[in-house]
């Protein structure tokens, strides 16, 4: 029985928001089945003319959203039917230079840059904590370090740390550089940063059921989003931990462990034409938190329309942190993920994050509201291999 408890404290723990960790680093530097199958996928590519440039279309349907596959964890459960409108999605994750020219355009200054606000962070912490001293509330980021060997699994802390002066340029602290990398993910970007760069670009962030929707690319309740077997022909098909390389969360050279970002569009692209839907980076979308979320639009007897998530957040899964704390959405795991303890390279997997804390292997994409294609098939060469 307590191996059972400890799995399942596993399972919830792992990628969820470090908010209480991030106060503790600055102290310390002091649904049912539908009947309507979805539409074989047609990939519909914009061309920067009549369609938006370098975003996928995704049709009108009916999905089941979800799962109930025996890798769910509770908060994926049950699946059930979800209706939506098409819309328009970014094929890959925003990059490390389209952030660049976003900020030399506008000035912005991201999260990590400015001075924590203890008001934001005290959400996050059970009540009556003391403020740090004003000093140790220095700009940074929380950042995965990894151990030099195995560690107890219930205690994140041995593998996260506040960071100061970690950010998007320095997404592993000042020693870092994104040179040479303007291909990969944008990382150490919070929900607000992500908000302000998409009113900037004109588009929004998807919500949680449009995001999985298009992650499924066509395939109904999948296991991954390229099918049901995790390495076709025995070749990977996303950026996550390979646990026979190393063991999570060892990082040492001898046990090998996660080297991070790979540039976007490594691997092949799903049914709509998306990239790196899952691993690489964690991807912020639109809706507060519900860990029962499922449950309740479960109830619904007809397909619900175009969900928007619950109206605030709802967490009782993570020890230290109140059951209402504020958490946005993150879906797709990211190079982190692995076998041994998140699992969560797979379409249904969900987690909530403080939106104030931006972390070494969280970014996001966006989506458009635009008109639909008036052609079927609008595709650029160079996008799709």
């Amino acid at each position: 029985m307590a191996s059972i408890k400890r799995r399942r404290q596993l399972l919830w723990t792992a990628g969820v928001a470090l908010c209480a960790l991030l106060a503790a680093g600055l102290a310390l530097t002091w649904y049912s089945p539908s009947s309507e199958a979805p539409a074989e996928p047609v990939l519909i590519i914009g061309d920067g003319v009549s369609t938006p440039d370098d975003m996928a279309w995704v049709p009108p349907g009916i999905f089941q959203m979800g799962s109930d596959s025996k890798l769910a964890q509770a908060n994926e459960r049950p699946a059930h039917a979800v209706k939506l409108n098409g819309f328009w999605i970014d094929v890959a994750h925003v990059t490390n230079d389209e952030f660049t020219q976003f900020v030399e355009q506008t000035g912005y200054v991201t999260t990590a840059e400015k001075k924590p606000d203890w008001e934001t962070i005290r959400v996050q912490l059970p009540p009556g904590i003391p403020a740090p001293p004003d000093d140790v509330l220095v700009p940074g980021a929380m950042v995965f370090v990894g151990t030099n060997g195995p560690v107890d699994l219930n205690d994140y802390s041995q593998w996260w740390r506040y960071v100061p002066g970690a950010n998007w340029r320095h997404p592993q602290g000042p020693g870092s550089s994104i040179e040479g990398k303007g291909d990969h993910p944008v990382v150490q970007v919070s929900y607000e940063d992500a908000m302000a760069y998409a009113a900037w670009r004109g588009k929004r962030l998807p919500t949680e059921a449009e995001w999985e929707y298009a992650a499924r690319g066509g395939l109904e309740q999948a296991t991954y989003v390229w099918g049901d077997e995790l390495m076709p022909d025995g070749k990977p098909m996303a950026n996550y931990w390979d646990s026979k390389q190393g063991t999570f969360p060892v990082v040492s050279p001898k046990a090998g462990g996660a080297e991070g970002t790979l540039p976007a569009r490594t691997f092949p692209p799903n049914g709509y034409g998306l990239y790196d839907m899952t691993g690489n980076a964690w991807q912020w979308v639109a809706d507060w938190y519900g860990a029962d979320y499922f449950g309740k639009q479960a109830a619904a007897k007809t397909p619900i329309a175009d969900p928007q998530g619950p109206a605030q957040a709802y967490d009782p899964w993570e020890p230290g942190v109140p059951v209402d704390a504020p958490k946005r959405v993150i879906r797709g795991g990211s190079f982190l993920c692995n076998e041994s303890y998140c699992l969560s390279y797979r379409p249904s997997a969900r987690r909530g994050s403080d939106p104030y804390s931006p972390m070494s292997h969280v970014g996001f994409r966006l989506v458009k509201d635009a008109p639909a294609p008036a052609v079927k098939v609008v595709t650029r060469a160079t996008d799709i291999p």
